[in-house]
């Protein structure tokens, strides 16, 4: 699991979105950016979680939120992700896994009694210092604005 803590200074990451742009810490400096890491591109949760960020995506902005995904999906399968479900934020396509280990989400999981490494579905708010403001370990795919705008 993650090594950040609240208070911390975000990690310096760079990547690419699905549609080639890079994307780096000091691209957000002055505003709040949201991190959020998920384990697969077009599965039932993942697709809950994204919907519920793109149906308050105008809430999250006016509280000066951007937002950004990270998973380990290819570019092309992260645009897929977006036309289907409407994204209106970028996708980072992190098949290097560089943003994953440098967040600490990349690791052991457990499913059915089967052990592999994977990414840990987690959010990380940083606020326009750079700093980490919020960290999410327990997201709720169904209602994750609104653990967002708890903060």
């Amino acid at each position: 699991m993650t090594h950040l803590k609240v208070g911390d200074q975000a990690p310096n990451f760079v990547g690419i979105d699905q549609a080639g742009v890079k994307h780096q810490l000091n691209d957000y400096k002055g505003k709040k950016l949201v991190v959020f890491f998920y384990p697969k591109a077009s599965t039932p949760g993942c697709t809950a979680e994204v919907c519920n960020l793109r149906d308050n995506y105008q809430v999250l902005k006016e509280q000066g939120y951007e937002l950004l995904g990270v998973s380990a999906d290819s570019a092309e399968r992260q645009q897929k992700f977006i036309t289907k479900n409407s994204l209106p934020f970028p996708l980072l396509a992190d098949e290097s896994k560089e943003v994953l280990h440098a967040f600490g989400v990349w690791g052991p999981k457990k499913f059915m009694g089967r052990t592999y490494d994977g990414i840990h579905r987690m959010t990380f708010v940083i606020n326009e210092e750079g700093v980490l403001s919020q960290i999410i370990d327990k997201v709720k795919t169904k209602d994750h604005a609104a653990q967002i705008l708890a903060s």
